[in-house]
């Protein structure tokens, strides 16, 4: 009998590619694609409700989702979506499901299926919502862990995720696991990193993670440092920043095994930024890479294809 191979899925391939989408410079609703080598593209003219504080995930084998968010008045948060294609275009509006919301996380699991997780209205929230493989979004799955906003999430382990970080009134460290089967674990204890929000993560080297980036009122202090998480889950002390500070910026894989954080707010004197930070497959966060399209913060990435 012949061994059966399982199909490459697009988080194993070379040919992996990632979109940035909305954001804040006013309200945005342009993308720019991200190459298989990390090149970012010029901006694609947007589709879709133009919004602030949206999440990203994958779903599928080589697709992605955009979900969530705060639209302009008399709109304001949502709980729509916008599908990505295997070529990276977004789709029109998907009517929500769920409790409408903004500064929720995004990351994939399960190897074909998304989950958004945490946000706010005005209120925290530590719900979640599971986005299955045909990238339909379910109801809200009632909430574990610290209700927190201005959280990130990204996979590890090859089929698990994990959120982290955020602002429950002040900020925090703490971590929640995410199952292969799409389920929210309680805090885990917090963290040796650096506490705060506006952070941004993503996958790299197969199977695990990183977060980077952020902001802490102590100071105002706006952060390029990061955290490596392990193939288990666990979330490494900081490693020292390299790369422009600020926060509201947003992550993605690429090429297989590499990421891109890209756009982000720098603050007074700096104010929106449309450059990136590259991540190697082992973790390393590159210097600025000079920019492209509209400078904005706020925004959301998932890879694609």
């Amino acid at each position: 009998m012949f061994p059966i191979i399982p199909a490459t899925s697009a988080t194993d391939s070379a040919n992996q590619e990632g979109i940035f989408g909305y954001g804040h410079t006013s309200l945005s609703f342009v993308s720019n694609l991200v190459s298989d080598t990390g090149v970012c593209a010029s901006d694609v003219a947007g589709v879709g409700t133009a919004r602030t504080t949206p999440a990203g995930c994958e779903y599928g084998s080589d697709t992605g989702i955009f979900g969530f968010g705060q639209a302009a008045a008399p709109t304001g948060y949502t709980s729509l979506s916008n599908l990505v294609s295997n070529a990276g275009v977004i789709a029109t509006d998907t009517a929500g499901v769920g409790t409408a919301r903004a500064f929720a996380g995004g990351c994939s699991y399960g190897g074909d299926k998304g989950i958004f997780g945490f946000g706010w209205d005005g209120s925290n929230y530590s719900l979640s919502n599971l986005v299955s493989n045909a990238g339909v979004v379910a109801t809200d799955t009632a909430g574990v862990g610290t209700a927190r906003r201005e959280i990130a999430a990204c996979e590890y382990g090859e089929d698990k995720g994990i959120f982290g970080f955020g602002n429950t009134g002040s900020v925090t460290a703490v971590t929640n696991l995410v199952s292969n089967a799409g389920v929210v674990a309680t805090d885990q204890a917090t963290v040796t990193g650096t506490a705060r929000l506006g952070v941004a993560a993503c996958k790299y080297g197969d199977d695990k993670g990183i977060f980077g980036f952020g902001w802490t009122p102590s100071g105002n202090t706006y952060m390029d440092m990061s955290n490596l998480v392990s193939n288990a889950g666990v979330v490494a002390t900081d490693t020292a920043g390299v790369g422009s500070v600020r926060m509201m910026t947003a992550g993605t894989q690429y090429g297989g095994d590499k990421g891109i954080f890209g756009y982000g707010d720098g603050g007074p004197g700096t104010g929106w930024a449309n450059f990136s930070n590259l991540v190697s497959d082992v973790g390393v966060i590159s210097t600025d890479v000079a920019g492209v399209g509209t400078a904005r913060g706020y925004l959301a990435a998932c890879s694609f294809n």
